[in-house]
């Protein structure tokens, strides 16, 4: 059997001049890398998206169940990952049924960093309607502000680059316990979300922290595999408002050290 490459590094090293202060300084700086990871379903390729190259097992099995290709962990079989010089392959195996609806709205498209909806095929798949969350969990205010101030300790990749989200799964009474990061701020929700559900993790023994804006797909991605309680760090969109207020999900957002704004089904934070 060939050796596969090694997992990419998650920064690189680069020159650079720094100008501060009205003086310049030849020195180097930590960026973030990003590449192109392939989503293959059953060796037909899906879509191919830009990366952090870290938990890309947990992207896989995040992505398949976030963006409803199946209904239930269990129907998720298997997930390889390949490493090429400038690239990853996700080698995705799901039950036989799943693979033939996945066929029907197949897509392969480039997707890019900054967006989540970029390859739907159309306007109708990208407005995947979500069923109601369950009951899920409450949190007071005091415990949601401990959380945040937790998470800025709890992204190592960002501490060097500053420039990456997380996502983080936070248990009432017990803080964060989960945290996955990536350049792309759907890439760390689905990272978290995989990395839960091959933990076999209850979601709706928790929430979900994450440090970027709360968009649609954001929302649409928690709500898809029954998270109730969304906080983002940021400012949220009409259209995720909108859809946490159809599927019953606690929408927070500009949720900063002293302040936070409940934007949807507010009995979930006391």
């Amino acid at each position: 059997m060939n050796a596969q490459p090694a997992p990419a590094a998650v920064s690189a090293e680069v020159e650079i001049e720094r100008w501060s202060g009205g003086a310049l300084a030849h020195t180097t700086d930590l960026v973030a890398e990003e590449v192109p990871v392939a989503l293959v379903y059953h060796d037909v390729p899906h879509v191919v998206m830009l990366a952090t190259p870290a938990d890309l097992e947990d992207y896989g099995v995040g992505f398949t169940l976030s963006e409803g290709l199946v209904a239930r962990a269990e129907e998720i079989r298997g997930v390889e990952v390949t490493y090429g010089a400038l690239s990853a392959d996700v080698h995705i195996s799901v039950a036989w049924e799943r693979f033939t609806q996945l066929l029907q709205r197949r897509r392969n498209l480039a997707g890019r960093t900054g967006c989540g909806l970029c390859g739907a095929e159309s306007a109708e798949d990208a407005i995947r309607e979500c069923g109601p969350v369950p009951d899920g969990v409450s949190v007071t205010s005091a415990a949601l502000h401990a959380a945040i101030a937790e998470l800025s300790g709890r992204q190592p990749i960002n501490a060097r680059t500053g420039s990456v989200h997380a996502a983080a799964w936070v248990v009432p009474g017990e803080g964060i316990k989960v945290v996955r990061e990536d350049v792309g701020r759907h890439n760390a929700l689905d990272k978290a979300i995989g990395a839960l559900s091959r933990e076999r993790t209850d979601f709706a023994a928790g929430y979900m922290l994450i440090t970027s804006r709360a968009s649609y797909e954001m929302v649409q991605k928690c709500a898809t595999v029954g998270i109730s309680l969304l906080v983002a760090l940021s400012a949220p969109t009409a259209f995720a408002v909108r859809l946490a207020q159809r599927s019953g999900l606690t929408l927070v957002a500009f949720a900063r050290a002293d302040q936070h704004v409940v934007y949807a089904h507010p009995h979930r934070v006391k």
